[in-house]
């Protein structure tokens, strides 16, 4: 097995250095990147009691389907330069639902109408929601 490499090590080779950060603190750093690139009604979700597959469900949309492929290009290149891949993306060619998967955190960009129609929130509404506080901090409050 080959040993494991450090920050210093991973920019040296042009590599982003691998963050370790828990789930919340993640879904937070996700959501922040995501509002940058002007995501819209932006609501993040702890599904952590409800799924086994997943910690924290960020959902929002754009306005066009240019504008959620936008927004899911540029949230992918973001956290990828902040030392998050992806696991898998599904829905990017076609812009009315993008699904990012990074393992405890799943991000869904929709298209307004799409998001209306399959209305996540409302499937998952016994989820508690993470507030996002104003401000550059990356303070976040639960709400049930």
């Amino acid at each position: 097995m080959p040993d494991p490499v450090t920050s210093a090590e991973a920019e040296q080779k042009g590599k982003a250095p691998r963050i370790v950060m828990g789930s919340k603190e993640k879904a937070i750093l996700c959501a922040r990147a995501a509002l940058s690139f002007k995501a819209l009604n932006l609501v993040v979700l702890d599904v952590s009691r409800l799924s086994s597959f997943a910690d924290y469900f960020i959902i929002c949309s754009g306005k066009s389907g240019r504008q959620v492929q936008g927004i899911a290009d540029n949230l992918e290149d973001e956290l990828r330069h902040r030392g998050l891949k992806p696991i898998g993306t599904e829905g990017k060619r076609e812009g009315h639902w993008v699904l990012l998967d990074y393992g405890d955190v799943i991000i869904h960009v929709f298209y307004d109408p799409v998001r209306y129609f399959y209305d996540l929130e409302s499937l998952w509404s016994d989820a508690a929601r993470l507030e996002l506080e104003q401000g550059s901090d990356l303070a976040a409050t639960e709400t049930d």
